[in-house]
């Protein structure tokens, strides 16, 4: 195991996938720190169909996956415990599902911190950063 466990949200790992995205580089850089130094990857299964969803090059993104993401991430699962409570939590606090689902799966798989460009991002009780967090 790594030095410790990182949870990727989806707009970091889009940014990361598309050239043109405004952050592309410095997603980029953050993977390449994150892999030199020895860090567990996480994202959740879901994400995948979601980032090929909104991909203007699905190749490149099916290659993204095969080359990167299939070799040396944690591709997991939210499970119906996470799903019944991030449904639960967004119900009666009124937060956004889809934040809440990658939080508490970050949670549940023991990471660290949540990489996001999300600057209202749900706290779980987990560390929430973002690109600052591993500027180079």
């Amino acid at each position: 195991m790594g030095k410790s466990s990182i949870y990727l949200d989806t707009n970091i790992v889009a940014d990361m996938i598309d050239g043109a995205r405004n952050n592309h580089k410095l997603s980029l850089e953050l993977l390449k720190k994150l892999m030199l130094e020895g860090y567990d990857i996480f994202i959740s299964e879901d994400m995948l169909s979601t980032l090929y969803y909104i991909s203007n090059d699905k190749k490149a993104t099916l290659e993204f996956f095969e080359n990167i993401v299939y070799v040396d991430w944690n591709v997991v699962p939210f499970g119906i415990d996470v799903i019944k409570e991030a449904t639960h939590l967004s119900l009666t606090k009124g937060l956004d599902l889809e934040d809440t689902l990658q939080c508490l799966c970050a949670k549940e798989n023991a990471c660290t911190m949540l990489v996001t460009n999300d600057k209202r991002f749900v706290d779980c009780g987990i560390e929430i950063a973002g690109y600052e967090k591993y500027s180079i």
